[in-house]
């Protein structure tokens, strides 16, 4: 709605915007007694009242660009969470309705089904004409409609026979009640029935179950909708121990590359790798490229002169990347150490627990890598490469130095990788090799030390961010890390627990077992 009178002061303006986004948010069609969506029974002239009420709620928020500047910062975040819950609630509502148009446009309906009555040929075609939605956003919105259908009715009623069958996926319930409760996306609800997949000879569904309530707290927690499916996809792994040396089998299986001639003499390489190949050749890529796009800093004088010179140099990061293979498929990976940061072949570097290890059953993690590779796959690497141990204390810290040094060394930065895994801020997923060593007590201001259990690691972004802007870590005694943000983003300093590695996962799992 475009409001055409002059922009209101910012006294003015924050109490109107705050008290239309409240009514929106609070409308009847969004949430009923209960705190879910259509808690009691409505009749078809309320349900249709309630969305439009709802909708002139929202057409009441003033839409100038004036208007939300003039507001302060804090009034500002206010109103991107209430605008974001206001998405979720509306992804809700479009789920909900094309839940009942895949309902009511069923196989067995043929062409009385309304999709294919109003010209369309499936429910998710249906979505994507009427509502303008990509044809992605309308799979997902039919798919969780179809979850919230299932919930409600108890499994799939034939529209025909009226026969009753189970639940296609119970194991989901949890997801379902979120997704009804209007605290969880469709694309998060999405995110866990694909990463967690199904039941299985090695997993139960109430064990899929019971991971999905996990998943669901995590989603409503704020994890985004990337990290959830990967969380997802871990959890599904550490589930099915045995399934990972198929999966491997199958992604390696699946490795291909092909080249395309260009019409103008050029031509294009389409590489589709399996993990570990992934893995040596995105070392590469990052030693070749990571300066132009903000990678680590660097102390030494020979490493920060190559950084400097790549930095400098005129090409793109993917015309850098690209004069970086070929050279290395005519000359191989040594052949001119001015072209990339570091020297020698790349590696591959993999991590698990010592019971693991020794015992040859569990998970490994590969550095790199989204998901996690089997025990026999470190037996193999463990042929040729080199094994560094390290020893933990009862809350995961790892044992080392002290203050006679004030730079990490290489054996603590390999350590820090395998305890944190990436760049230590909750909303970052820099690999360690991004990734520089960062004092929680700093080095001069707090006198800290030079210890595993005092540091992390932050990408050059986040580094600077807790040097320059008043970000902390602290460490409780229990070994767990807390963010405290800056009182003029948080004034309460609500301290955010910061997640290590899955490596620092399974050791804490085997302990309790």
């Amino acid at each position: 709605m475009t409001i055409t009178a002059p922009a209101p002061t910012a006294v003015a303006v924050r109490p109107a915007l705050m008290a239309a986004i409240a009514d929106t948010v609070t409308s009847s069609v969004l949430a009923g007694p209960s705190g879910s969506v259509w808690a009691t029974a409505a009749t078809a002239s309320e349900v249709e009242m309630g969305y439009a009420k709802a909708l002139t709620a929202l057409r009441s928020v003033s839409t100038v660009v004036a208007d939300c500047r003039s507001v302060d910062d804090a009034t500002l975040l206010a109103l991107n969470a209430s605008a974001a819950e206001q998405v979720t609630l509306a992804h809700t509502h479009q789920a909900l309705i094309a839940g009942e148009v895949a309902r009511r446009s069923a196989p067995e309906l043929g062409s009385q089904g309304l999709a294919q009555r109003t010209g369309h040929r499936t429910p998710e075609q249906f979505i994507k004409n009427t509502t303008g939605a990509s044809g992605k956003d309308a799979v997902t919105a039919v798919k969780a409609g179809r979850l919230l259908t299932e919930a409600a009715d108890g499994g799939s009623i034939d529209q025909v026979t009226g026969e009753i069958t189970p639940p296609a996926r119970p194991w989901l319930t949890p997801v379902a009640e979120a997704l009804t409760s209007g605290i969880l996306s469709t694309a998060a609800a999405e995110a866990i029935g694909s990463g967690l997949g199904e039941p299985n000879s090695a997993i139960s569904t109430e064990q899929l179950q019971h991971a999905a309530v996990g998943l669901v707290g995590q989603a409503v927690a704020g994890m985004p909708v990337d990290a959830l499916f990967k969380e997802a996809r871990l959890v599904r792994a550490e589930l099915d121990v045995t399934g990972i040396k198929l999966a491997e089998a199958e992604r390696y299986a699946r490795r291909d590359l092909r080249l395309f001639d260009g019409a103008d003499g050029a031509g294009r390489l389409v590489w589709d790798m399996d993990p570990e190949t992934y893995v040596l050749a995105k070392q590469i890529f990052d030693r070749a490229t990571s300066p132009k796009l903000g990678g680590v800093r660097f102390v030494d004088k020979t490493q920060k002169a190559k950084a400097d010179q790549i930095e400098a140099d005129p090409r793109t990061p993917g015309q850098l990347a690209s004069d970086a293979f070929l050279q290395l498929l005519l000359l191989g990976a040594d052949a001119n150490p001015t072209a990339m940061l570091g020297s020698g072949a790349p590696v591959i570097r993999v991590t698990t627990t010592a019971i693991t290890f020794t015992s040859g059953q569990g998970l490994v993690r590969m550095d790199g890598a989204s998901d996690p590779v089997s025990a026999a796959t470190l037996d193999r690497l463990r042929c040729e490469g080199q094994t560094l141990g390290v020893m933990f204390d009862s809350f995961g810290i790892p044992i080392d130095l002290g203050r006679e040094q004030r730079l990490f060394n290489k054996n603590q930065r390999e350590i820090l990788a395998v305890k944190w895994g990436k760049c230590a801020d909750p909303n970052c997923e820099r690999p360690p090799s991004w990734c520089e060593t960062h004092h929680i007590r700093h080095w001069k201001r707090d006198k800290g030390k030079t210890n595993i259990a005092d540091g992390i690691l932050l990408c050059k972004h986040h580094h600077m961010l807790y040097h320059n802007n008043g970000w902390e870590i602290t460490r409780d005694d229990q070994g767990e890390y807390w963010q405290l943000k800056p009182v003029d983003i948080d004034p309460d300093q609500t301290p955010i627990l910061l997640k290590q590695s899955r490596n620092m996962h399974d050791l804490i799992r085997q302990k309790v077992e």
